[in-house]
């Protein structure tokens, strides 16, 4: 009888624990949805609004009416032509740079792995400004250079860092190191070129959305048309492999397989984007701690992370056209200043923590 009655209690400890486990995964996705829906608005509020405000300030209607084939000659130019693939290229971008970040800082379990910080768009400034400069390129063709600097750059680290397989440490250390000689190559480059150029260079280097059109719009819609899908499959490892090689090993993942897809796919993701917009600063770097602290328990929070990375990218961009009178701040002015102080207070934080504090 006792045998029963322990049996029963523990059956009963066994289904209370199931209820709680499944209640709090219950609250933890409508949490998820909630705030996924939530950035989804915004991001359709901040790129209505920039449809609409600009030195032709145009009613919200009029807008929708020249969207869906309305409204006369000027509105159509200024809607079509001047803001839309402003607004669109703004949030692929910042989707891009988002995604890319998570999976660098999720896979490698490091705050600092962001491919702004360890070397990734350093590679595709570096080919980018010495293709323009040196060799006179433009267009697609420069958009391409940035691709393959950033994959030529990811491929090196990778490298570097391989020792038996890839520490997040090591290779967060030896992006910083390779970021650092690729940025003095693309100061040597400038420094050797015309001043006008140079200029125009320098103006890129910062990540800008000025003079935009639908020629960087549709080669970035279709790269992330390709890497969105692929970054999903990827992702499937990366679970597994946040608990470490060895865990990840033991419940059958593919390690290095699934590390070298996951890392492709963010170093392609930052590429393109870099590509389409410049090295805008800090994005990939913040959208994901942001993402995390809304859905807190999710995991590396990706699609979180990309409406973030969107949001955060209108948003600056809105800013830097508007915050000061006739002129318009290049992006990468407005994401520096979000990202540089948080940057200042994760290295006070982990200085406190390495001191014993």
């Amino acid at each position: 009888m006792t045998g029963t009655r322990l049996e029963d209690a523990a059956d009963a400890r066994l289904a209370d624990a199931v209820r709680t486990v499944s209640t709090v995964r219950g609250r933890g996705l409508r949490r998820s949805v909630l705030v996924g829906a939530a950035l989804v608005v915004c991001v359709v509020a901040v790129f209505a609004l920039s449809l609409s405000v600009g030195d032709m300030v145009m009613p919200l209607g009029k807008v929708v009416d020249t969207l869906l084939g309305g409204g006369d000659g000027g509105s159509q130019f200024v809607v079509l032509e001047l803001r839309l693939p402003r607004a669109l290229l703004a949030i692929l971008v910042g989707a891009g740079f988002g995604l890319s970040g998570a999976v660098f800082q999720s896979l490698l379990r490091n705050p600092l792995a962001a491919p702004d910080i360890i070397g990734i768009s350093a590679g595709a400034s570096a080919v980018a400004v010495t293709a323009a400069l040196l060799f006179q390129v433009s267009g697609l063709a420069l958009s391409a250079s940035a691709l393959i600097g950033s994959l030529a750059s990811g491929a090196a680290i990778y490298l570097l860092a391989w020792r038996q397989g890839v520490a997040g440490q090591r290779l967060v250390l030896i992006g910083i190191g390779v970021g650092t000689g690729l940025t003095s190559v693309v100061w040597y480059v400038m420094a050797r070129s015309d001043t006008t150029d140079a200029q125009e260079a320098f103006r890129w280097l910062t990540g800008s959305l000025n003079g935009r059109s639908w020629n960087q719009l549709w080669p970035l819609l279709i790269a992330l048309a390709v890497l969105l899908p692929a970054t999903a499959l990827a992702a499937r490892t990366l679970g597994p492999l946040q608990l470490g090689d060895d865990t990840a090993a033991g419940l059958g993942a593919r390690v290095e397989p699934g590390r070298l897809a996951l890392l492709g796919c963010a170093v392609a993701l930052a590429g393109v984007a870099t590509a389409a917009a410049g090295p805008v600063g800090f994005v990939a770097f913040v959208s994901a701690p942001i993402a995390r602290r809304l859905v807190p328990g999710r995991g590396a929070a990706l699609v979180h992370s990309a409406l973030t990375g969107a949001l955060l990218v209108l948003v600056a961009d809105f800013a830097a056209q508007h915050m000061l009178p006739s002129v318009q701040l290049p992006v990468g002015v407005v994401t520096s200043i979000i990202g540089a102080p948080y940057l200042l207070l994760l290295l006070a934080r982990a200085n406190r923590v390495g001191a014993g504090g």
